[in-house]
């Protein structure tokens, strides 16, 4: 009898004593045979008959038994091999076996399926049949590695001490995800930039027929894009809409913005929209804050544009290719005034500070508000880092060392961080970046924080500040500042010559003497320090340039590149440093060049900092391209300053930068 107790069988037949039970039978069917013979011959030989043929009968039905176990145990195999071979072949896992170089020896036929290629798969390379496997399998953790080949997307897992890849098929799960993401819910806001400012000549009938063109001209427009808006103000509408659809706004480069200001345009009536769009894993409570936040930044730079930010991601910016139109008003000007004052008079101590490299706006903005705090019997100081400043600065300075008043106020960044304290305020003028400031780690010693720039807000912002004045529509700081002085009452400590000087000429220079960003404001202002002692020669002979300076420049232009039709790039040597105001007279100085619609001008400035100078004839957004680089500015003019880089590699990603948003 074969062996019952074999590990292929059913759990049923495992017995292990079995060959014992039987020789036990066995020996007593000799033992009572032989009993039986003793007593009786006859009954000795019937009870061997009997056992013979209860044997024989028992034998045969054990080799009967074991067929059909036998029977049994090739089916249940071959049911399994032939499910093993299945499930190879339909179910969506695929295998790959490969050799020591990478080349396919054995590929299961669920991935042959369905093959269009005319050359074989096996023995080619594995990169050459799979794009983007050979990272994955060089990965530590390759197993939530997604590939997409023949149009489905695998997971893939790797064995790479058998050489065996598996492909599990997740196509329907992808779809699904693709699905989800195509219809999750965005909330954006869209903000009527000059609506007040355009119905205040129009009568009523002029005002309704306004009205019923802009709504006919978004109904259609959030006809086409699948939106839902509510006008829930006179200026300003709820959009909801699917991701699908923001998407495609995308690639159309939210075109809203400037077609609504084209359309609105020829009739006379120059409308331009600000939209704040947000998305991703939030609430909606949550999302439409985000959308505020980013309507609001879309403001503070000055309107004409689209804002979209995923949650957690850095915000995307379209439009924004035109210089803002005046839109503060001297209302907003005293309010601003009496805001500042309020916060000066509650402070013991009023900080000021510019920009790292400070210019000479940043200097006259400075010294304006130090002027003010001064005039309200508040002390006040000046920060600036005399060992990184330019020949203008420092000339400048050396004027400022003659009104022992002024002078006496300016202070290094060191000792203002060593005496700063919680209850003061610090003010930052003509930048808004805390990283761009001359003493970045200042506000986290306080938080009365001001901020009074004119360049267009970026992402970058200080949290929670206390009063925030950014007006892009100005020609510099320092005209903002000076329309300050209007509202501060004082019979003494008025501003004085070497302050209104300054003021002044950072005035000049960022309007390249009031031919770019100039206002009727900005000649109010320049009358008005005029009248109150600023000394223009003085200004010119701060800003007259030495022969070396304009050599240098010379230098430097002959480095000039094209780096698309219009887009000229310089740079100076890797082993020399220079001031960023020579960087931003050789961005002019290309400028003025034919076929020359944007310069860019790269210096290093010192040991770890690269400054990049950027300008336009208003064609070429350089602001986005600065913003992209970690900067700042406006649509004409805009700069940025990077860390711990070389020449070489930030003129590299300059080139790259310019070729993502002009091309």
């Amino acid at each position: 009898m074969k062996p019952l107790n074999d590990k292929r069988l059913a759990s049923f037949f495992k017995i292990d004593s079995l060959n014992k039970v039987v020789s036990l039978v066995i020996a007593i069917q000799i033992f009572i045979v032989f009993i039986s013979v003793v007593l009786k011959l006859w009954l000795g030989l019937l009870v061997l008959l009997l056992f013979i043929i209860m044997d024989v009968v028992l034998w045969r039905l054990s080799e009967r038994a074991s067929e059909d176990l036998n029977s049994y145990i090739s089916n249940l195999s071959y049911r399994i091999k032939r499910g093993e071979h299945e499930a190879i072949i339909k179910l969506p896992i695929g295998i790959i076996i490969y050799n020591e170089d990478l080349e396919i020896e054995w590929l299961s036929p669920y991935l042959q399926t369905g093959s269009k290629d005319a050359e074989p798969i096996i023995g080619r390379k594995i990169q050459d049949v799979f794009d983007g496997i050979l990272e994955a399998m060089e990965e530590d953790d390759p197993e939530n590695k997604i590939i997409n080949w023949r149009d489905n997307y695998y997971r893939i897992r790797v064995e790479k001490d058998i050489h065996v890849i598996y492909l599990e098929n997740v196509s329907y799960y992808i779809h699904i995800r693709e699905e989800l993401e195509r219809n999750r819910s965005v909330i954006g806001w869209l903000f009527l930039d000059n609506y007040d400012e355009l119905i205040k000549g129009l009568d009523d009938r002029a005002i309704s027929n306004f009205n019923s063109l802009l709504t006919t001209y978004l109904s259609n427009w959030a006809r086409q894009h699948n939106i839902y808006y509510k006008r829930i103000e006179n200026d300003k509408y709820l959009l909801l809409l699917r991701h699908d659809e923001l998407a495609r706004l995308e690639d159309e480069d939210f075109n809203i913005v400037n077609n609504i200001r084209d359309y609105t345009s020829k009739r006379n009536l120059p409308l331009t929209v600000s939209i704040g769009v947000s998305y991703g894993e939030a609430s909606f409570i949550e999302l439409a804050e985000l959308s505020q936040k980013d309507l609001d930044l879309a403001l503070g730079r000055g309107g004409d544009q689209a804002i979209v930010r995923e949650v957690g991601q850095e915000p995307r910016y379209y439009g924004g290719n035109t210089n803002p139109m005046e839109k503060r008003t001297r209302v907003r000007s005293r309010m601003i005034s009496e805001a500042l004052q309020e916060q000066i008079k509650q402070a013991p101590t009023t900080y000021v500070m510019g920009h790292a490299f400070p210019d000479m706006d940043a200097i006259g903005s400075a010294l304006g508000i130090a002027r003010i705090a001064m005039m309200l019997g508040k002390e006040a100081k000046v920060i600036v880092d005399q060992e990184k400043v330019g020949n203008d600065i420092s000339n400048l300075l050396d004027e400022i060392s003659k009104y022992h008043e002024t002078a006496k106020n300016i202070i290094s960044p060191e000792e203002a961080f060593e005496k700063i304290t919680s209850e003061d305020l610090v003010v930052m003028v003509d930048h808004h970046k805390p990283s761009m400031s001359i003493a970045p780690h200042l506000n986290e010693k306080t938080n009365k924080v001001v901020i009074i720039d004119h360049h267009r807000r970026g992402d970058e912002f200080p949290d929670k500040p206390t009063l925030v004045y950014i007006e892009p529509y100005a020609s510099s700081a320092s005209e903002l500042i000076t329309e300050l002085f209007e509202y501060v009452s004082s019979d003494s400590n008025s501003i004085n010559r070497i302050e209104a000087t300054t003021m002044l000429g950072g005035i000049i220079v960022d309007t390249n003497n009031f031919s770019l960003r100039t206002g009727s404001r900005t000649f109010d202002a320049a009358s008005y320090l005029q009248s109150v002692g600023a000394n223009t020669t003085t200004i010119q002979r701060m800003l007259k340039e030495s022969p070396e300076n304009y050599l240098t420049r010379m230098e430097i232009v002959k480095n000039m590149e094209f780096v698309i039709d219009g887009m000229a790039v310089a740079h100076g040597e890797e082993n020399e440093y220079h001031r960023q105001v020579v960087a931003a007279q050789t961005a002019d100085t290309i400028l003025s060049m034919t076929d020359v619609e944007a310069s860019f001008v790269i210096v290093r400035l010192d040991e770890e900092t690269v400054g990049i100078s950027a300008r336009s004839l208003g064609k070429v957004n350089v602001q986005r391209v600065m913003e992209k680089m970690g900067g700042g500015g406006h649509l004409t003019n805009a700069a940025t300053q990077i860390k711990d880089l070389t020449i070489t590699e930030v003129k590299e990603q300059l080139k790259q930068a310019i070729k993502e948003i002009n091309t």
